[in-house]
């Protein structure tokens, strides 16, 4: 059955490619991006589209018009950055949410389906799964706590069906390479493409997951159309391959016969060490499943980057708090 959907973010990553699932599946789709944190060109030549930011409630209130499902994608997900940069980081979090859940009240939408973080956990014991008390700890984490809240408050008042989809470290091609700020996958393609030594964090022992976008739009989509989902809060990506960042480095330099030799830096403040979901839910009530393999998605992505060519690190965000402890990667834009 067609449905209207709206996707925030839709120039960013993960929300082109929604929006491309779901005008695949027959569904009119229409989206909102203020071109920060994506790229034009990722956004599907049959969806509507619109410049602005979700923090514009008059605007998202006309755009929301007719719209039976909203996919909240739209943040800045810097999560090391919200540490100095609290202020831009969950009002982009928390103040779009808040936004986007009044202009979807009014015009009497159906299902919000809001893409949380993998931050929402911060230290608890790995594997992290949905029943655990959220323990953020840094600013965008805790914004998406909130808007958590936020949401299922608003559902229970005003009867709106709900789900949160908790996305990590999704890798793959549209993903934005240019962001010195996130995105280590990425960066690190990016600068090695460039013939530049990966830059590494602390020792390189911080362990993560790193999911497939091909592996991940399928359960998101899911999400809007079955009720298994509703009123539940759901991760999304592998529980395999969990790897630290000196490994990825070392699975990227030999996809890219590129010598390696890691650049390290002091930690970056509040990084959480190990951090890696379990997919047993998802398994269960949408049946998430992998397909590509860690290696098989990072060479899908380095084609991308290729094709679209390797270039310079854009410092678009400010930085609030400058002092000892900010990491000298930004304030001497040495990425």
């Amino acid at each position: 059955m067609n449905k209207k959907i709206f996707v925030t973010g839709i120039a960013g990553f993960l929300g082109s490619h929604l929006a491309d699932t779901c005008i695949k599946q027959g569904n009119t789709v229409g989206g909102c991006d203020n071109l920060i944190g994506g790229y034009r060109e990722n956004i599907p030549e049959e969806a509507s589209f619109l410049i602005a930011d979700c923090t514009d409630l008059g605007t998202m209130k006309s755009l929301l018009q007719g719209v039976d499902i909203v996919y909240h994608c739209a943040a800045y997900p810097h999560e090391g950055l919200s540490v100095f940069s609290p202020s831009l980081i969950t009002e982009s979090v928390f103040q779009a949410t808040a936004t986007m859940l009044s202009a979807f009240v009014q015009n009497k939408g159906k299902k919000f389906i809001f893409l949380s973080s993998m931050a929402r956990y911060g230290i608890n014991a790995i594997p992290f799964t949905e029943d655990m008390r959220p323990n953020p700890q840094d600013p965008y984490g805790i914004a998406k706590v909130a808007a958590e809240d936020l949401v299922k408050l608003m559902a229970r008042i005003w009867g709106f069906e709900y789900v949160i989809a908790v996305p990590h470290n999704i890798i793959g091609p549209r993903q934005k390479y240019d962001d010195p700020f996130r995105n280590v996958a990425s960066i690190f393609i990016n600068r090695m493409l460039q013939n530049k030594q990966p830059i590494i964090y602390g020792d390189g022992k911080q362990m993560r997951c790193f999911s497939f976008i091909k592996d991940c739009i399928g359960s998101l989509r899911r999400m809007a159309i079955q009720e298994n989902a509703v009123s539940e809060v759901i991760n999304i990506g592998p529980d395999e391959e969990f790897i630290t960042i000196n490994e990825l480095a070392e699975i990227i330099a030999g996809l890219l016969n590129f010598e390696l030799k890691p650049i390290y830096l002091p930690d970056r403040p509040q990084e959480v060490k190990e951090a890696f979901c379990s997919a047993e839910k998802a398994r269960r009530l949408l049946g998430y499943k992998t397909k590509y393999t860690l290696e098989a998605g990072l060479k899908e992505m380095i084609d991308w980057i290729k094709k679209r060519g390797s270039c310079p690190f854009n410092y678009h965000l400010e930085i609030e708090i400058e002092n000892e402890k900010t990491p000298k990667t930004w304030l001497d834009k040495l990425i």
